[in-house]
């Protein structure tokens, strides 16, 4: 079946797109609100970019009713944002963080997740996240109704069972990401990996 996501079919191309391109890694984003309390939310439309600078983006879409979604005005407003990333352990507190709540509210405070102090940015950190990347923003290029914020990355944070010393390499039996897949409800383990060598 062909689909014109431009015109005929434009009102499932979110429905389509979100459930095809999957798993998707999860955005775990923390901004900080005007009045100064810690905004979180976690972002699907979300992946690492680049290395030389470290480069991420997410897509915080808009609300039903057309406003925007706090994540994209705090990172507008400050130039700060922090990736925490999302494990197995982690990832029914980020869910509960999905959860629709007035402009300058905490989705922190309201689901007690403690937050650490980051190092370069004013942005803390979510305690339970197994990595953070302290993000500076680049630019927000607005395409139609998406907006896609830029970030560089200024900082890394990993658990320290997460990596090797010397190698400084991930250790990727220990890592357990969860993956996002069909819209609305739909996510994945990443416990069942395979090797394939990369020719030369």
């Amino acid at each position: 079946m062909e689909l014109d996501l431009l015109h005929t079919h434009a009102d499932r191309a979110y429905a389509i797109l979100a459930n095809l391109v999957t798993p998707r890694p999860i955005a775990w984003v923390t901004t900080l609100n005007e009045n100064g309390s810690v905004n979180a939310a976690p972002f699907s439309f979300f992946n690492v970019m680049g290395a030389n600078p470290p480069l991420v983006v997410f897509c915080p879409g808009n609300r039903e009713d057309g406003s925007e979604k706090d994540s994209g005005r705090n990172a507008q407003r400050t130039g700060e944002f922090v990736v925490n990333l999302v494990d197995e352990a982690a990832a029914e507190a980020m869910n509960q963080t999905a959860a629709t709540l007035p402009p300058e509210a905490s989705e922190t405070e309201q689901t007690g997740l403690e937050t650490i102090s980051s190092s370069s940015v004013a942005v803390p950190r979510i305690a339970i996240a197994p990595a953070a990347l302290e993000c500076k923003v680049h630019s927000i290029q607005r395409i139609g109704q998406n907006r896609l914020v830029l970030g560089i990355v200024h900082r890394a944070h990993v658990r320290d069972e997460l990596i090797d010393f010397e190698t400084l390499r991930i250790r990727r039996e220990n890592y357990k990401p969860v993956g996002r897949m069909a819209s609305p409800d739909w996510y994945c383990f990443t416990n069942d990996a395979f090797e394939m060598k990369r020719p030369k």
